[in-house]
This record gives C-alpha cells, structure tokens and sequence, in this order.
C-alpha cells in the first residue's frame, strides 16, 4: 500500500463531481505530511501520470487537479471526463543506428599494451622539461 492509496480511495467512494481541499485536510487523510515541495512547486500538484505517486492516486480515481493555490495551500480535484483522462504513455525511443555499427571490427592483439604510449619517444617529451 502507497502512502497516498487513502487519497485514491476516498476520491473513489465519493461521487464528487469537484472536491476542493486543503493541503491540511489531504495531510490528515494519509496520515502523513506532503513533502515541501507540494508546498513550493506547483509542478507537484500537476497531471502529468509520471511526475509523482501522488498523481497517480487521483489519476486512477478518475479526478484531475484544478485551481492549485500554493499561497492559500488548496486545491480543486475535478471528476475528469472522458476526453480529459490522462493516459500513461511508455515512450519506446528506438536505438540510434549507430550504436553498435562497430562491433567486432576491432581486434586488441593480447601482446598490444593498451596503457602503453604508442610511440616510445613521447614519454620522453616531459622527462626533458
């Protein structure tokens, strides 16, 4: 169970079409205190399903969020309609083609001394100096 499950849960049992709540009165109902960022950020409050567990909790309700007030510390959860609903999207970002194109076309011979200058004389560069 999710700290913030009790948010889910109530905003499910109501048939509330808006909720309007306090930070204080979300706080008493997960027993637990909102992070200070809930409090600065007004991100926090957003509806984007990725941003927080929290968002998850009135996402799956069916509520989005409306009228953050970071100042007066409330918020409105409105019953999201069915053109409103956030979905979770899985971004698939395809490999770049070039990952990989070199694969097996290099062959370090095991008498080759990868930490070894190359040119004998350029160690020497500094020794002078």
């Amino acid at each position: 169970m999710h700290k913030y499950d009790p948010l889910g849960a109530y905003l499910k049992s109501g048939k509330f079409e808006t909720l309007s709540m306090t930070f204080s009165e979300i706080e008493r109902l997960i027993d637990g205190s909102l992070p200070a960022s809930a409090r600065k950020h007004r991100a926090w409050w957003s509806n984007n399903p990725s941003n927080s567990v929290i968002t998850k909790a009135w996402l799956d309700a069916g509520y989005v969020t409306a009228n953050v007030d970071l100042a007066a510390e409330r918020l409105t959860f409105r019953k999201a309609h069915k053109d409103q609903t956030v979905q979770t999207v899985k971004a698939v970002r395809p490999a770049a083609s070039i990952f990989g194109c070199m694969k097996g076309t290099l062959t370090v011979l095991s008498e080759d001394d990868l930490v070894q200058p190359a040119d004998g004389e350029w160690g020497k560069v500094y020794e002078d100096v």
